[in-house]
């Protein structure tokens, strides 16, 4: 009986510490690997930012229009489908309808039949054709 048990042979304490240590490290690799290819897709962002807001025409008249000058401030191209001014939709124009921004880039949004009053203060909302609000913008005429 006392040979059975002096043949048997195990692994060192440090050997085995330094087996478990090497296979976690491995592990979370994996999963951080496994975890960043995940994200990828979720950080691409798109934001309209608006620079200008010119109020064209007299106060009062019709067949005003507005001029906004909007960068595209993030990562993926932004289509502009839908503009509001004070919550109405309003028609607008701009290099094309709907109008595409591309990353970095910029552009005029021209809102037609606009009629402004001079001192008032306008809110003006841009959406996707998604209905995701892409930027807004609060201007006194």
């Amino acid at each position: 009986m006392k040979k059975l048990l002096k043949s048997k042979k195990a692994l060192s304490p440090v050997v085995a510490a330094i087996i478990l240590i090497a296979v976690t490290v491995a592990v979370s690799i994996a999963v951080a690997a496994w975890m960043g290819s995940l994200t990828i897709g979720f950080m691409e962002t798109s934001e309209l930012t608006v620079t200008s807001v010119v109020f064209q025409g007299t106060s009062g008249a019709a067949d005003n229009t507005i001029d906004v000058d909007v960068t595209n401030s993030g990562t993926s191209a932004v289509t502009v489908d839908i503009v509001k001014l004070n919550g109405a939709s309003k028609s607008f124009t701009g290099g094309a309808d709907p109008v595409t921004i591309a990353a970095g880039g910029d552009d005029t949004i021209t809102i037609t039949a606009a009629a402004w009053e001079s001192g008032n203060k306008y809110s003006i909302s841009m959406f996707a054709t998604d209905g995701t609000l892409m930027g807004s913008y609060t201007a006194t005429a």
